[in-house]
């Protein structure tokens, strides 16, 4: 039996000041739809300045939110091809 091997590029961009971190998240799938996810972090004044940590933080929360758009994608496309209404699909 053969399998299909399918790869998808997940695409991550910064934008960054002294103060927050802002991260977007883009995904291209196979059927040529882009699903776009944003994502921030706020460094506390008294913090030390890290800009990995915030990448880090910004960039999981951009994940996150790509994340929960795929999975909702993913219900609407189980409902259209179903005729039904299905249950929500949850992490």
């Amino acid at each position: 039996m053969m399998h299909t091997t399918v790869g998808w590029h997940v695409e991550l961009a910064f934008m960054e000041d002294d103060q927050h971190t802002r991260a977007v998240a883009m995904v291209r799938l196979p059927d040529g739809t882009e699903v776009r996810a944003h994502g921030h972090a706020s460094r506390h004044r008294v913090d030390s300045s890290q800009p990995r940590v915030g990448e880090e933080v910004a960039g999981a929360r951009a994940l996150n939110e790509l994340a929960m758009q795929l999975l909702t994608k993913a219900h609407e496309e189980i409902d259209a091809a179903s005729g039904r209404t299905s249950h929500p699909i949850h992490v």
